[in-house]
């Protein structure tokens, strides 16, 4: 169904309870004529009314205009209404925006807000950056084993301390060369000096965090599984990058967006990051939306909490360990983000893991 007929069939309810998806519909029409010859034969004088009253409270009083003054003409009395509850925010799309990049746009948009009144201040004073480095690698063990452990991998702090101390030897330990545990521990611990590098960078000259991560997260994905591929446990084509077929997420209502469409999506996540002032926002929805786009074949999930752990770093706050023992409310409040539009449960979880990493560094300072 194209955006124009759809806008015809919905009710007044539609706007009210789906604001985003409304306002991407409206910014996805080029031209008042899409609607007006559907408005026309089916005689939606009402219908007519409600449209043009979204579009003049969208910032498009030429087509709102266009659409008042050809029923008129054609004989309807139509008066126009405008659908959307009178508290509701309207975000920054533009009009005639591809549909992914509006609605990316809009999210960014109406979730900012309570983000921000989840989240702790940033720090003050101003972060050591040596000392700041150190802490990564302190906790280094910790966050591998919780992050792999969430993502099934079947690793014990023992093989991560072994990998990380590069005393992984495939000719003496078979299940160094090949077991899939061992390799994405081995590709976890490469990307992990990835991260750290882009860290400092971003530490350094915070107002570049946007440019950084646009730069560095495709090394840090094919870090990830550069021992599987040198295995052969994956082709060389999985290093290329972003995913070129469809993705489906285990267990969620969530469908990402279309393969077609993937390079509008991440440019547009970075542009939503780089403006963007508060690197709690930067972090919690540069977490979430990386998920939500799910760019890669595999990875995402460690991707993701990469990108959020140095956009903490860019405000000063530390990094944050998901562990695995909270997997299960993780998951759920991804899942309402992505499919009930309420970023609220997933900005109080990773709110409440940020404070209780900033108590634990006080104690370890004190």
């Amino acid at each position: 169904m194209t955006p124009a007929s759809a806008l015809v069939r919905v009710q007044l309810a539609f706007f009210q309870r789906y604001p985003i998806e409304a306002q991407v519909g409206l910014a996805a029409i080029e031209d008042a004529s899409e609607l007006l010859v559907l408005l026309l034969e089916g005689d939606h004088s009402i219908v007519a009314g409600r449209l043009a009253g979204g579009f003049r409270r969208m910032g498009q009083p030429e087509i709102a205009g266009e659409i008042s003054s050809t029923m008129t003409q054609a004989g309807h009395r139509i008066r126009e209404n405008d659908p959307f509850q009178a508290d509701q925010a309207m975000t920054a799309i533009q009009p005639r925006q591809p549909p992914i990049i509006a609605r990316l746009t809009g999210l960014w948009g109406t979730m900012r807000g309570p983000v921000l009144a989840r989240f702790p201040p940033a720090p003050v004073s101003e972060v050591s950056v040596d000392e700041y480095m150190r802490s990564l690698d302190d906790i280094y063990e910790q966050d591998a084993y919780h992050s792999l452990s969430i993502e099934g991998y079947q690793v014990t702090p023992e093989l991560i301390q072994r990998v990380g101390e590069g005393q992984r030897n495939p000719e003496r330990n078979q299940a160094d060369g090949a077991s899939r545990d061992a390799l994405a521990a081995r590709g976890y611990w490469l990307a992990f000096q990835d991260v750290k590098i882009a860290v400092a960078q971003i530490l350094n000259a915070p107002a570049s965090a946007a440019s950084v991560i646009a730069g560095a997260h495709r090394s840090w994905y094919r870090a990830l599984f550069q021992p599987a591929v040198g295995a052969g446990l994956l082709g060389a084509a999985e290093l290329a990058g972003y995913r070129t077929h469809p993705v489906y997420i285990q267990n969620s209502r969530h469908v990402p967006p279309r393969t077609e469409s993937m390079r509008h999506p991440m440019t547009t996540l970075f542009d939503l990051v780089a403006p963007e002032e508060e690197a709690s926002v930067r972090a919690v929805l540069g977490h979430w939306l990386l998920g939500y786009i799910h760019p890669f074949r595999d990875g995402n999930g460690r991707v993701a909490s990469f990108l959020m752990n140095a956009m903490l770093a860019s405000g000063g706050l530390p990094w944050t360990v998901i562990q695995t023992n909270d997997r299960d409310s993780y998951m759920r409040s991804l899942e309402r983000a992505s499919v009930g539009r309420d970023i609220r449960p997933f900005a109080d979880f990773i709110a409440e893991r940020v404070r209780r990493s900033t108590m634990k560094g006080e104690e370890t300072v004190g």
